[in-house]
């Protein structure tokens, strides 16, 4: 539950509207509850019961708002005031605070004379009293969003992301990305919230099971659910289409209906499998992503792009599947390999690359910056793929910025078998085609020793390692999925926060030039 909270004119009721919205989940104002269960206008309360009368009114009406479910509940700008109902708030969900300067909110309060009881009469004087009187009680709220500083647009996303909850919509049936510490011991709940089989397979690789597993299992356990386990090898090598064969063969063994669930509990190779799997066996079947490294949480788990790969290249065989949840614990990443941690943060870069001027600056300070609040680093990766994907879900325009840097990246990993790890190979590949769109003239002149400075103060490579032949990272490159008539297609990036993508290069001197 959401409750949107702050002084009078601070846009609760507009910015819960819409949020509900993004969400999928109901709206109240509790001052238009309060109207309908009173059957009088707020101003007639007042004058009739006086400040008093209304609060009994008020503390009624939140009682009965929280019993009716997950929703988004605009509060009116002294509802918090009264201990008990802070209490049940913030019992029952989280509070977010909306701020704006006191010439914002006066600005914005013109007209409304008759609506706000305890502002009517001289409003300047009468809001100053009220914002110094209750300047103490905003303040103590965890959560702050400014509602002057950020379009409409931009706002919702900042909540979204302190609140580590967004919905994904437009390829199949919406579904939730829930994003938060402690998530996996409450993945059988979450369940059962989703209304999701009673009969689960959870796929998982050999190392994550060592830590997760037993943790997932229990969880599923308390919350009542029948399930299977299927512990693949783990690394690249494991996403092939002989182990596809083998979890269609397992879940067959287990009888497993087309109501039944999947679970993938690992990385971006668990994910991409397990989700693959899952679109084909009995033609599709639901499925949970619970990304474990730092690659799937940021990029892999979210967008239902699922597959394996070939003798020819890495996904060239895959489908679009949408999961119908994604449940992400960051705390899973203490137990990941320095080295994996390192490799994800190349997709959490061309995050801020992409669309995160914030998240990019957080980058460029290194890794005590980014361990200062890894939470939120994940969350605000997550987002810039979410929006991005909302508004292309098919990949079939804007949605192909999500590709910067995996052009050449991709080449780098096949050419080198694979021994260098993806998101090493994406640092590379960043800085290249930035190199390239420099080239091209479409980039300011910075651009690539901007990036490479800031991959390099998080330990990634920035060049091609010696050994690995020009000719042979392009013959890899005309294997790639992106490419068009032949012809190479990049995703190049302009500047820090813009990425032009379907930028087809066919001058293999020029790419040349670059390497």
């Amino acid at each position: 539950m959401i409750f949107l909270y702050g002084p009078p004119g601070s846009g609760k009721t507009t910015i819960g509207k819409l949020l509900a919205q993004s969400l999928g989940i109901p709206f109240t104002d509790l001052d238009d509850l309060i109207v309908y269960q009173a059957g009088q206008s707020i101003p007639d309360i007042f004058d009739k019961e006086g400040e008093s009368g209304f609060r009994i009114r008020e503390k009624k009406a939140l009682q009965f708002a929280v019993g009716g479910g997950e929703q988004v509940i605009a509060l009116g700008g002294g509802a918090l005031l009264d201990h008990e109902n802070r209490a049940l708030a913030e019992s029952c969900g989280s509070v977010v605070c909306l701020d704006a300067s006191f010439d914002e909110l006066l600005k914005r309060m013109e007209g409304d004379e008759g609506s706000r009881p305890l502002l009517d009469g001289e409003k300047a004087s009468l809001l100053k009293t009220l914002l110094d009187q209750r300047k103490g009680h905003y303040q103590s709220f965890s959560i702050h969003i400014s509602t002057q500083e950020l379009n409409v647009k931009e706002l919702l996303r900042e909540i979204q992301i302190y609140l580590g909850r967004f919905r994904i919509s437009g390829m199949g049936k919406p579904y939730d990305v829930l994003i938060e510490s402690q998530n996996l011991a409450g993945l059988g709940e979450a369940l059962r919230k989703h209304a999701l089989s009673s009969s689960i397979g959870v796929v998982s690789d050999r190392n994550v099971a060592e830590y997760y597993l037993h943790t997932v299992l229990k969880s599923l356990k308390d919350a009542g659910f029948e399930y299977f386990k299927v512990v693949l090898p783990a690394g690249e090598e494991t996403k092939n289409i002989k182990n596809v064969e083998k979890l269609w063969k397992v879940w067959l063994s287990h009888n497993l209906e087309r109501s039944g669930t999947i679970i993938a509990l690992g990385g971006g190779v668990i994910g991409d499998i397990a989700g693959f799997a899952a679109a084909t066996y009995l033609r599709g079947i639901n499925w949970v992503v619970v990304p474990t490294s730092l690659l799937a949480m940021a990029d892999s788990s979210l967008g239902g792009k699922t597959g394996v790969d070939t003798p020819q290249g890495k996904n060239l065989v895959g489908a679009f599947h949408s999961p119908r949840l994604v449940i992400t614990d960051p705390e899973t990443l203490y137990t990941l390999p320095v080295d994996e941690l390192r490799s994800g943060m190349a997709e959490i870069v061309k995050a801020g690359l992409i669309g995160d001027k914030r998240l990019f600056n957080i980058c460029r300070r290194g890794w005590e910056a980014i361990n200062q609040d890894i939470c939120l680093v994940v969350k605000r990766a997550a987002s810039v793929k979410i929006q991005i994907i909302q508004e292309d879900p098919y990949e079939k325009n804007i949605r192909a910025v999500l590709n910067t840097g995996h052009t050449i990246g991709h080449a780098i990993e096949k050419a080198s078998e694979y021994r260098i790890r993806h998101g090493e190979a994406v640092s590379i590949g960043m800085v290249i085609e930035a190199r390239l769109a420099q080239k091209l003239g479409m980039a300011e002149e910075s651009l690539a020793e901007q990036i490479s400075q800031c991959l390099k103060n998080l330990d990634l490579p920035t060049e091609v390692p010696a050994g690995i032949d020009k000719e042979v990272l392009f013959e890899a490159m005309q294997y790639d999925k992106k490419r068009a008539s032949g012809k190479i297609k990049f995703a190049l990036p302009i500047n820090i926060g813009k990425v032009e993508p379907g930028v087809i290069i066919d001058d293999k001197q020029l790419i040349f030039s670059v390497i």
